[in-house]
């Protein structure tokens, strides 16, 4: 097969994004999705109260990712950590080809594929083997279809949202993003009647408004398709809930703003600052559709890190649009010459050389990343003398518990914040820097071992303390047994 310069760019620009997402697993709530899926597996039945910790035991549990669970289970089975690994790489790649496809055709394949790039760099602190990736994806999916409509205006391209909602409430609860997009067309959809109308521009009114209305009917069935989850009308409440939590605000990390002094953010700074710059210079109109996604994807990036990818895949065929109305490029599609109809065979097969590599190196080395990310040699030697009594872990630490000591040791806390509440992470949190009365805490729970990091607050109060005793300490964490 004979590839021309603009299909070589392209296959090179997709390799090499796929490569960018071959990463160790590292995610703390890898271990419980991990784990949820087993249960679900083993046991037929979907939880809804918490089976895991032995302070919050029998709470209601909204387990609103429970198919993405079985999905990560199931891979695990087949093909273990390697093909977890290679189909979330899939994944995250779908999301932003689906972002590419989007852009202006006269932005393919070098300037959409510039964005791309900038895009991809942008968003990928926050990639990993995690159910958001799938609610990447399927936003991007939405996004396409939604852009497929405007331009051609056939019902059949939004027919299958409502399935895809479906599908999408029992992956995650991020299905909430469907829906707001839907809604976001329709009020763009609205902005340009009202202009039009001011503006005395031809049309009747009527058929401007068949856009919208054909969109509020795929709105008002896909919330209907959404009630069908094992979770019914609370999954409805449940996105709102969770971002009205202090605590998940103020103590999870991936809900902190991207902080724009690490180096890793730099790219995301580059991409706002360059669609706000080409936005000014730009003589080409933006629509008030994807005005208003920039605006409120981007605020949401900007409040919350884990939005970033999401807020990426948005603005990729925007900022394409204005490279675009500024740089041309010629169209022609050129033949390689003959020095190049020898180099690129040998060059893309020197990439895949490379993406196999890391996926190897990955691969292998995830042992070496679960030892330096979690307690691993911590845990191995409470699975080898079987200590006694209720265990107070470290938050993040949770889920890798879940997974390797469940049932035998259930949980303090773990990343479901959800579960445990606001009062109860804000107590934990008094207890693990060892403030207000955190000796009467774990003595009312009944604690008689202690597994957190080494340089901790409550590690530095039990050193002290002549009621505990260090059974075990490595570089990263250390375990205290009551006498």
């Amino acid at each position: 097969m004979r590839l021309n310069l603009r299909q070589v760019f392209f296959l090179i620009l997709i390799l090499g994004l796929f490569l960018m997402t071959l990463r160790p697993i590292a995610d703390p709530d890898f271990w419980w999705h991990l784990r949820t899926g087993q249960l679900i597996v083993q046991t037929h039945t979907i939880p809804h109260f918490d089976p895991f910790s032995f302070t919050n035991n029998g709470k209601p549990w909204v387990a609103h990712e429970w198919l993405s669970e079985v999905f990560m289970y199931s891979l695990y089975r087949i093909g273990g950590y390697g093909l977890l690994i290679f189909v979330f790489s899939i994944v995250i790649c779908g999301a932003f080809i689906l972002a590419y496809l989007r852009s202006p055709q006269e932005s393919k394949p070098y300037i959409a594929g510039f964005t791309l790039f900038l895009g991809a760099l942008a968003s990928a602190p926050t990639w990993g083997v995690r159910p958001q990736m799938i609610s990447l994806l399927l936003t991007s999916l939405f996004l396409f279809v939604l852009d497929r409509f405007r331009n051609t205006g056939k019902f059949i391209y939004i027919f299958p949202l409502p399935i895809i909602t479906l599908v999408w409430v029992n992956l995650h609860a991020g299905y909430f993003l469907g829906l707001a997009i839907i809604s976001i067309y329709i009020a763009g959809d609205l902005f340009d009647l009202i202009k039009n109308e001011l503006q005395k521009t031809e049309g009747s009114a009527i058929s401007n408004l068949k856009s919208p209305l054909i969109l509020s009917a795929v709105l008002g069935v896909s919330v209907l398709t959404a009630i069908a989850n094992p979770n019914g009308f609370n999954i409805l409440l449940y996105p709102f809930q969770t971002l009205n939590s202090p605590a998940m605000q103020q103590f999870i990390q991936e809900w902190f703003s991207p902080d724009f002094h690490l180096l890793e953010w730099q790219p995301l700074a580059l991409f706002f600052l360059a669609l706000i710059g080409l936005g000014m210079l730009s003589r080409k109109s933006i629509s008030p559709t994807k005005i208003l996604l920039t605006l409120c994807f981007g605020y949401a990036a900007l409040r919350s890190m884990r939005n970033v990818p999401l807020f990426a895949v948005v603005a990729i065929p925007i900022l394409a649009e204005q490279v675009g109305s500024l740089v041309k490029i010629r169209p022609e599609i050129k033949t390689p010459s003959r020095l190049l109809k020898w180099m690129i065979p040998i060059m893309l097969f020197c990439i895949v050389s490379v993406i196999g590599f890391r996926f190897v190196q990955v691969t292998q080395g995830q042992s070496l990343s679960e030892a330096e990310n979690f307690p691993k040699a911590a845990v191995d030697w409470i699975e080898k003398n079987q200590p006694k009594g209720n265990l107070f872990n470290s938050y993040g630490w949770g889920g890798y518990l879940i997974w390797r000591l469940y049932p035998q040791y259930p949980v303090y806390i773990d990343g479901r914040a959800d579960v445990y509440g606001d009062k109860f992470i804000f107590t934990y949190l008094d207890v693990y820097r060892a403030q207000t009365e955190w000796e009467q805490v774990l003595d009312a729970q009944f604690v008689q071992l202690v597994l957190v990091e080494s340089e901790s607050g409550l590690a530095s109060a039990l050193r002290q303390s002549g009621d505990w005793v260090i059974s075990y300490e490595d570089q990263i964490s250390i375990i205290f047994e009551r006498k």
